[in-house]
Parts: C-alpha cells; sequence; structure tokens
C-alpha cells in the first residue's frame, strides 16, 4: 500500500506541531500510512527579505499574500497523478465527511493555507477546490488544514484500531450518532437504557438506529432528506411518531418535518 502524502504549504509551520502529539496521526505516521510535507512559504518570499504579502492594490486595511511565493511553492511540489489541491479559504464550500472520504481515495493532497487579510485572487488557479470548516474567520488556514490531515488520516486503511467503529459515526450515513455507554450501569442516579443490556443484539440495533434519527431530528434537521432516510424501513413511523410527541410537548408552534 502507498504512503499517503500531505503537502501542505504555509507561513507558519510551526502551527503543526500539534500532529506530532495527536494520536490518530502520530499512529498513521508511525506505521508508514501517511507522510506530511511543510512547504515553509517564507523560503519562498521575493527578494532579500523574503517578502511574501503587500498591499492591495486600490487600498484597504490589512496585507495581502502575494501569487510568487505561493506558485514559487506549489511548482516545487511533486505532483502524484492522484492528487488534489485545496485552498482553505472562509470563502470555500464548508467541508463535509463525503469530502474527506472521497479524497481518501486519492493519494496526495496539497494544501494552501490562506492568510491574512486574503491571497491575491490569482493564487485561486492553482486549487482544484476551494474549502471552509465553517461560516467563521480565523486568522489563517493552518487549523482548517489540520482538521483535514487528521478527518482524511482516519480514514486510511490501517489507521483506527477496529475500523468498524467508523461505521456508526456521526455524519457517515447523513445522521448523527446514537448515544454510548459504559461503565458503571448507574452513574449519579443516571442508569445504562435496559435495553443495552438484554444481550438481544436485534433490539440493540433497532434502538440505536431509533435514537440516531432522534437525535439528527433534535440537532441538525438540516441534514433529513427522502434520500438519506428511505434505505430505512423504520424512519417515516419513527419521524411520525416525533412529530406527535414534539406537538405534544411544546404546542402547534411546533413546525413538521415531513411526514414524506
Amino acid at each position: 500500500m502507498s504512503i499517503f502524502k500531505f503537502d501542505v504549504i504555509t507561513l507558519f509551520p510551526k502551527a503543526f506541531e500539534l500532529i506530532n502529539n495527536s494520536g490518530v496521526i502520530t499512529r498513521a505516521l508511525d506505521k508508514n500510512l501517511i507522510d506530511v510535507n511543510l512547504h515553509d512559504l517564507r523560503k519562498y518570499g521575493v527578494g532579500s527579505y523574503r517578502q511574501v504579502d503587500d498591499k492591495p492594490y486600490g487600498g484597504g486595511a490589512g496585507m495581502v499574500l502575494k501569487p510568487e511565493p505561493i506558485y514559487n511553492a506549489y511548482e516545487s511540489i511533486r505532483k502524484s497523478p492522484k492528487s488534489k489541491t485545496l485552498l482553505m479559504t472562509p470563502q470555500g464550500k464548508v467541508l463535509k465527511q463525503k469530502d474527506l472520504a472521497g479524497w481518501s481515495t486519492l493519494n496526495q493532497i496539497i494544501i494552501i493555507c490562506g492568510q491574512y487579510e486574503g491571497f491575491d485572487e490569482r493564487i485561486r488557479c492553482l486549487a482544484d477546490e476551494e474549502i471552509s470548516i465553517g461560516d467563521y474567520v480565523l486568522s489563517g488556514g493552518e487549523i482548517p488544514a489540520i482538521s483535514i490531515i487528521n478527518g482524511l488520516t482516519r480514514l486510511l486503511p490501517g489507521t483506527l484500531g477496529d475500523p468498524h467503529s467508523l461505521v456508526d459515526e456521526s455524519h457517515n450515513s447523513s445522521l448523527l450518532e446514537y448515544p454510548q455507554y459504559t461503565r458503571p450501569l448507574t452513574f449519579k442516579d443516571m442508569k445504562v437504557p435496559d435495553i443495552l443490556v438484554s444481550g438481544n443484539h436485534e433490539e440493540i440495533k433497532s434502538w440505536r438506529r431509533r435514537k440516531s434519527i432522534e437525535r439528527t431530528l433534535e440537532r441538525r434537521s438540516d441534514l433529513i432528506s427522502n434520500e438519506n432516510y428511505k434505505k430505512y424501513p423504520q424512519s417515516k413511523r419513527i419521524i411520525k411518531e416525533y412529530n406527535q410527541f414534539m406537538k405534544l410537548r411544546i404546542g402547534n408552534e411546533y413546525d413538521n418535518y415531513p411526514d414524506w
């Protein structure tokens, strides 16, 4: 199996020291499953002062990353035939689990970290996709880049001790994960649901599916769609019951979710 390569263009490579103490990423590095190469943008700066930014044309606050250093750094990276380049920017599409799953079939991800007040528009030409990790603004693209490295690495074969742990995770099936419990059986008067200690695996599986759907309705109703749920036979019944319960609890002002 080939090593999955991450090549990151960044002005602050020290920000990535965090990954050296991350269980999942450290384990993958130790097993030679991944290789993380940091390309210090300052080394590709312009002139004797290694300039990487400049004032924006037309005026405005802050500094803008110059195109030459990023192009030079990018062109120094050896590209794989199965490679994709991501540009970290608040203007990008919001990262989804399905994106990570799709990228895990590649063998190289190149990440360009934005910085300061932005970057020269011509830098966008390098990217296959522009990615954001949420509708908020950070000081740079390093934290989003680490998020991608972590989220993608844990999908690679051999990274996790038990690969089955990926199956029921939140967002893998467009559902949030069901509630989890461990010992002790009772803690501060809170008891583990009886069904989970019943030994009836079919009933446990059904309970988990119900709770997963209910939790998604409660917390992330935006994830609901016919396509996501029609493969689960009990979905319509569960959602109908949930709607009825919420009407009794809140009243008629409660907005129904689709009955389909």
